[in-house]
């Protein structure tokens, strides 16, 4: 579980957020899909490059910041998530990948405002929820064979 400081940290970057969520999740797709090509099988590129993808995301890590105190409130997203995620196979050892980059854009997007202290303490999030995601697609994938 988040300690409350990192929950505080997490609460205080909604209104980053809100401002570049959408320009953080683009710079997140471009360099993912460059560094790691092996996962870009997983996405739906017409909804990459319409847009619908990077604004999906960016909503949702918005919602999951807002919620980081009560991500109960967002089990109807997780569980719609985690069902597009598994019918396009998404599988735990790719969510390394995408925490790497997403921090990576976070901090390419926000500069001098993405601190150790708010890089940190993402990073510990995206972990919590990762685990989240991969326990729902466990059970998703267990219930379709």
């Amino acid at each position: 579980m988040l300690s409350q400081e990192t929950i505080n940290i997490v609460k205080a970057t909604v209104p980053a957020l809100k401002e570049h969520g959408l320009e953080i999740t683009k710079v997140f797709y471009k360099n993912m899909f460059q560094e790691n090509p092996e996962v870009k099988p997983l996405f739906n590129m017409d909804k990459q490059e319409s847009g619908e993808q990077p604004k999906a995301l960016a909503m949702s890590i918005l919602a999951a910041a807002q919620n980081i105190d009560n991500l109960g409130a967002i089990s109807g997203l997780v569980e719609n998530i985690g069902a597009i995620h598994c019918k396009a196979n998404v599988k735990p050892e790719h969510y390394p990948i995408v925490g790497k980059h997403l921090l990576k854009a976070i901090k390419e997007v926000l500069k001098d405002a993405a601190t150790d202290e708010v890089l940190n303490a993402w990073k510990e999030t995206y972990q919590v929820l990762a685990d989240v995601f991969i326990k729902t697609e466990e059970k998703i994938y267990a219930e379709s064979k």
